[in-house]
C-alpha cells in the first residue's frame, strides 16, 4: 500500500469521527424541524391519480384503502382480477373519486406498459406510481434443487419495479409526481432462508435510491422499509418455513396508513415498524454480534427442520 492510501485511511478516520460529533446533532435538530413543518403541510390528495401494483391483497390492498379515504382516484394493478374487483368496489365505498382494474402481470414488461397506458388514457395523468407488488420463496438455499423457481422473485420484485418506473417517468416528470417503493428489512438485515428474495430488495433499493438523485428535482421518491406485517405472504406457513415465527407481525392497516401519511409529507424514508431502525444499528456498528445471532436463531433452527431437496415447483408463486 503506497504511502498516499496510508494517509487517507488515518484521515478519513478521523474526520469521519469528527464529522458525526458536529454534524449529527445539527442534522437532527434540522430532520425534526423539517418533520414538523411537513406534517403541518401535507399534500392534499384529492383528485390525486395513483397507481398501485399489487392491489389485490395486502398491503397494496390497504394502500389503496387509504389512498381512497383522501380522495384520491386509482388505478389497482394484479394478477387476481376477482380480488382486484372487490378492492375497487371498496374503495369506492370508502371515498375513492374513481377506481379502475387492470389485471397485469409486473414480471412482464409489455404488461407494465400496458398498464401505465390504460391509466394515462382513463385519467389523462398519474401523480403516484406505487411499486408494491413483491413475492417470496422462504428456504435454505443450498436445499434448492432447482434455483430457476428463484427467478420469478428478481422478474417480480426487482425487474417489476423498474419497468413500471420506465414507462410511469414521462407521466410523472410532467405532475412532478412520486414514486413509492414498498421494500423491506430483508436488504438490510440478509435474514437466512430468503437469500434471493434479499438480494431482490437490495437491488431495488439500490437502483431507486439511484434514480432519486437522477431524477431531482422533478420526482421525487419515498423509500419504504417495511418488517413483517400482516399480510397473505406472512401467513403461518412461510413463518415456519422461515422460522421468524418469533418476530413480533405489525397490522397491515397501520402499515399502510403511515405509508400514505409520510407520502403526503414528502419524506424520503420510511421504516415500519420505527423500532426496526435500531436493529439497522446493530447490523453497522456490531456485524459480528449480528451474524453470530442469525446463525444461532435462525439457520441452526432452519437446518433441524427444513425438508431436504425441495423440487422446482415448490413454493413458486
Amino acid at each position: 500500500m503506497d504511502l498516499f492510501h496510508i494517509f487517507l485511511n488515518i484521515v478519513s478516520v478521523i474526520i469521519s469521527i469528527i464529522s458525526f460529533i458536529f454534524i449529527l446533532p445539527v442534522l437532527s435538530l434540522l430532520r425534526i424541524l423539517k418533520f414538523c413543518t411537513r406534517s403541518v403541510y401535507q399534500e392534499n390528495l384529492t383528485g390525486k391519480v395513483v397507481l398501485i401494483t399489487g392491489a389485490s391483497s395486502g398491503i397494496g390492498e390497504h394502500l389503496a384503502y387509504e389512498y381512497a379515504k383522501h380522495g384520491a382516484s386509482l388505478a389497482l394493478v394484479a394478477r387476481r382480477g376477482e380480488l382486484l374487483e372487490a378492492v375497487a368496489r371498496k374503495a369506492k365505498e370508502l371515498g375513492a373519486a374513481e377506481a379502475i382494474v387492470i389485471k397485469a402481470d409486473v414480471s412482464k414488461r409489455q404488461d407494465c406498459q400496458r398498464f401505465v397506458n390504460e391509466t394515462i388514457n382513463r385519467f389523462g395523468k398519474l401523480d403516484c406510481l406505487i411499486n408494491n407488488a413483491g413475492i417470496i420463496i422462504p428456504g435454505l438455499f443450498e436445499d434448492q434443487r432447482c434455483i430457476t423457481d428463484y427467478a420469478s422473485i428478481m422478474d417480480v420484485n426487482f425487474w417489476g419495479s423498474v419497468n413500471a418506473t420506465h414507462f410511469a417517468l414521462p407521466h410523472l416528470k410532467k405532475r412532478k409526481g412520486r414514486i413509492v417503493v414498498v421494500g423491506s428489512t430483508g436488504g438490510w438485515f440478509n435474514v437466512p432462508t430468503m437469500s434471493v428474495y434479499n438480494a431482490s430488495k437490495v437491488a431495488q433499493q439500490s437502483f431507486f435510491e439511484t434514480l432519486r438523485v437522477e431524477l431531482a428535482p422533478d420526482i421525487g421518491i419515498t423509500m419504504v422499509t417495511l418488517g413483517t406485517v400482516t399480510t397473505p405472504l406472512a401467513n403461518d406457513d412461510f413463518l415456519n418455513e422461515a422460522n421468524i415465527q418469533w418476530v413480533p407481525i405489525y397490522p397491515v392497516g397501520d402499515c399502510a396508513k403511515a405509508i400514505v401519511n409520510s407520502v403526503r409529507r414528502g419524506d424520503e424514508y420510511l421504516t415500519e415498524p420505527p423500532w426496526m431502525r435500531s436493529v439497522f444499528l446493530w447490523v453497522m456498528f456490531f456485524p459480528e454480534i449480528w451474524h453470530a445471532a442469525r446463525r444461532l436463531l435462525l439457520v441452526n433452527r432452519q437446518k433441524a427442520s427444513s425438508q431436504k431437496w425441495k423440487s422446482c415447483n415448490n413454493g413458486s408463486l
